[in-house]
């Protein structure tokens, strides 16, 4: 299977998204790294993050794996996780800092007043299992029944500006982009190192998928 890279820039929940890769795949060559070479060496990318998105810039850029970054995800299976999703689009909302700039779109902060279906108020972040609705089939859905529920802690979203790369979206107060899929990138907004077997599945449709 090859070298599996999990980008480490100080702002990831790393050990728990290795552990669940090595779970569902044995005997891949796991390989948490700040190293910008190892990360071109490796077959496939996984760039999680968690925390604000103006500390996960400037983190990446001091470590100096932005620009590795932008080339795993242009040419090898690559799958953005979190803030690893957010950090892919042009522009956040979040300290009105520039992304990497790979997928075109805006991150933005889920309103300040929501209300549920029975009127009661949302609390933001949004933290906890929700259902999510794939919008298209793609080889990463493989298995997960649709309207699975994952495991989400946020209060930013992404908006792409082009509607086809939208693979998954889910409802908290209102309907919002959950998954991303453009040729070999797909990246979600939900943790699926904390969502159990559908997490599990994902990661593992992952491991296989050559796009």
């Amino acid at each position: 299977m090859g070298i599996v890279a999990i980008v480490d820039y100080g702002m990831g929940n790393l050990r728990s998204v290795a552990k669940a890769v090595e779970h569902v795949a044995p005997h891949a060559q796991v390989l948490i790294t700040s190293s910008a070479a190892e990360v071109a060496r490796a077959e496939r990318v996984i760039f999680p993050g968690q925390g604000a998105m103006p500390d996960c810039m400037r983190e990446l850029a001091a470590r100096g794996l932005a620009e590795a970054v932008v080339a795993a995800a242009r040419e090898k299976p690559f799958l953005g996780i979190c803030i690893g999703l957010q950090m892919l689009f042009r522009h956040s909302a979040e300290g009105d800092v520039p992304g990497l700039g790979v997928l075109a779109g805006e991150v933005v902060r889920f309103p300040a007043q929501m209300q549920d279906a029975g009127g009661a108020r949302l609390k933001v972040p949004h933290m906890g299992w929700n259902c999510v609705n794939q919008a298209r089939p793609h080889a990463l859905w493989a298995g997960i029944p649709p309207a699975a529920r994952f495991y989400f802690v946020h209060s930013y979203f992404v908006q792409p500006e082009q509607q086809e790369v939208i693979a998954a979206s889910a409802e908290y107060g209102i309907p919002f982009t959950c998954a991303v899929a453009s040729d070999n990138i797909f990246a979600v907004q939900f943790h699926p190192e904390k969502s159990a077997q559908h997490g599990l599945a994902l990661l593992g449709n992952f491991l296989n998928w050559n796009p």
